[in-house]
């Protein structure tokens, strides 16, 4: 579903991204693990087209998309997430879902006004699906609640469900454990494993909490200082003397 071939990226005199190269499959929840530092965030902002590579190129579903812009890699159904949540904090939680849905006539000035029937039923659908996506989450009683009062977990999991709202094919999720209760953590562990079930979802997860990539991640890719170290499942990348020696001092492994 991704290829990144030789990507490469530099800020002045630092390399970021030196290059790495890799796959996601289709179907998987890959995880994408590092010591801080390692280029994760680069990787992640040079696939959702944020950053431009300097070399390299990233291939989606069969189609090289290097030089596309967020906004048309979106289109393709290719999504990011943020570490820090971004929602619309003024907006309502059921109004953030209702703006990440694709292909609304009313974004279209002229269709207000000439086309009102077909804006106000796609707009009724919108909010339908909305509706069904916060019974998903577990966020039904805050669907009016403004977002920004939100807690850390509730954000994560609205973020999910603006991927739900979207024509999504693969989501890239930036740390979805922190910052977030272990309760709430669990919840949303199970969302992503029953979006990826249910829906099909293909998910792309930097992690730096190894109990959830143990728990939601085959394969698992370790990078360090821009490279890609050792692929495989969970026990094979942790035991791997080269993981271990880029961790060391690093907690969490």
């Amino acid at each position: 579903m991704l290829a990144l071939t030789g990507l490469r990226r530099s800020f002045g005199g630092f390399t970021a991204v030196d290059d790495c190269s890799f796959t996601v499959s289709e179907g998987t929840i890959t995880g994408l693990i590092g010591p801080n530092g390692a280029g994760k965030t680069t990787l992640f902002n040079l696939v959702a087209g944020l950053l431009r590579p300097e070399a390299g190129s990233v291939t989606f579903l069969g189609e090289d998309i290097t030089a596309l812009p967020p906004h048309a890699r979106f289109r393709r159904g290719l999504l990011r997430t943020f570490q820090i949540p971004q929602e619309f904090h003024r907006l309502t939680v059921l109004e953030n879902l209702m703006v990440a849905a694709a292909a609304q006539p009313g974004e279209e000035i002229w269709a207000n006004w000439l086309a009102g029937r077909r804006v106000r039923a796609r707009e009724a659908a919108v909010a339908a699906r909305a509706g069904e996506v916060l019974d998903f989450l577990g966020l039904a009683p805050l669907a009016g609640t403004p977002a920004g009062r939100l807690s850390g977990g509730q954000k994560k999991l609205l973020e999910l469900g603006r991927t739900m709202m979207s024509e999504a094919r693969l989501v890239l999720l930036d740390e979805p454990a922190a910052g977030v209760n272990r309760t709430l953590l669990r919840e949303i562990e199970d969302k992503i494993e029953r979006l990826n079930r249910s829906l099909g979802l293909t998910f792309l997860i930097i992690e730096h909490d190894m109990e959830t990539v143990a728990r939601l991640c085959d394969p698992v890719i370790c990078i360090a200082e821009g490279r890609v170290l050792v692929e495989g499942d969970f026990a094979t990348v942790r035991s791997h003397p080269q993981v271990l020696d880029a961790y060391l001092g690093e907690a969490g492994l």
